[in-house]
């Protein structure tokens, strides 16, 4: 199997609530780069196999929790970028999710956020991302993900941001790109995958995050969105990505992110949903989606974020936008429109 990060790893064992109450994860940080490091190294397992698709962004959610961590040489950074660069299409110049696999828009953002944090973004020929990136523009504003033409707020957001991390945005229409991503807020504030699709946490993050992207937050009625967000929180204080739904740590970044965008992270419980995440620790490394469960390098990354923009200060700073360390944004020079 190829790649050099897995995306799961042993059963959960949850911290006991005096250990949640006392502040993971400072205590926990040498076990999160420990069980980062187990990833990378066990590649004869199942959910290595599973997750050899997405393996591009199971780099960059690795790397990502690591840099969080301050610990971002945790990861074998030659390896990861000659690896890396065989995932990049020859023909088209977009990344697939892996070697040999068809180049998608969701892989070219991680793929560039990875190169942005090792700083070797010098290094790519970026009219050729940019022009994969402009090709999948629609009439209508809307980004497909691929050749294939699947319609997604999520190709929006990894469209600008991709181009915003190059200083490429001139190079599609953001008034069309504003249009469609407006086009799909719903009734209640939030945003669906499509126009008359439901409000869901993760589309919001991407809609709010791509609006934020071209100076487009204007758009948002900031206190009908942040009163659907609010109401994602459940009474043990995690996150839930619709109504009805489980709570779920990822969703302390979806949503909390989308708040913190729009000043709102005040009208939810904050206390209740940091001990949330930290009884998604397991005591051996990693968080899960929620307590009990396999920890998992997915959950674990949106964790930290989650903790840090709840003020965790034992973290390293996480830009809200883009998802990526803000000292890494500081060094590219990377603004919101």
């Amino acid at each position: 199997m190829r790649g050099p990060v897995v995306a799961a790893g042993s059963p959960a064992t949850p911290l006991d609530a005096a250990d949640a109450s006392h502040g993971a994860p400072a205590g926990q940080a040498a076990r999160h780069v420990a069980f980062l490091r187990r990833l990378s190294a066990e590649r004869d397992t199942f959910e290595y196999a599973a997750t050899e698709h997405l393996r591009v962004s199971g780099v960059y959610w690795g790397l990502a929790a690591a840099w969080l961590l301050r610990e971002p040489e945790c990861m074998d950074r030659a390896e990861v970028l000659q690896w890396l660069r065989g995932c990049q299409c020859p023909a088209t110049g977009g990344f697939g999710g892996n070697t040999g696999h068809d180049p998608h828009l969701l892989y070219t953002l991680s793929a560039v956020q990875v190169l942005a944090m090792y700083d070797e973004l010098a290094s790519l020929d970026v009219e050729r991302v940019v022009a994969f990136v402009r090709g999948l523009q629609q009439p209508d504003g809307s980004f497909a993900g691929d050749r294939w033409g699947e319609i997604d707020t999520r190709f929006s957001y990894c469209a600008l941001s991709c181009l915003r991390l190059l200083g490429r945005v001139d190079a599609v229409d953001t008034a069309a790109a504003t249009g469609f991503v407006v086009s799909c807020m719903n009734f209640d504030g939030g945003f669906g995958c499509v126009p008359g699709a439901e409000s869901h946490g993760g589309q919001i993050f991407c809609c709010v995050g791509a609006l934020a992207i071209v100076g487009g937050l204007h758009h948002i009625d900031a206190d009908r969105l942040g009163w659907w967000l609010a109401e994602r929180q459940t009474r043990d204080g995690g996150l839930n990505g619709r109504p009805e739904k489980l709570q779920d740590v990822c969703y302390s970044w979806w949503v909390l992110a989308s708040l913190s965008i729009i000043e709102r992270t005040h009208w939810i419980d904050r206390p209740a949903l940091r001990d949330f995440i930290v009884r998604c620790q397991d005591e051996e490394g990693g968080i899960a989606d929620r307590p009990g469960d396999m920890p998992d390098v997915f959950h674990t990354f949106f964790g930290l974020a989650g903790l840090n923009l709840l003020g965790d200060q034992s973290l390293d700073a996480i830009d809200p936008v883009y998802a990526l360390p803000s000292s890494v944004l500081k060094r590219m020079g990377v603004t919101r429109a």
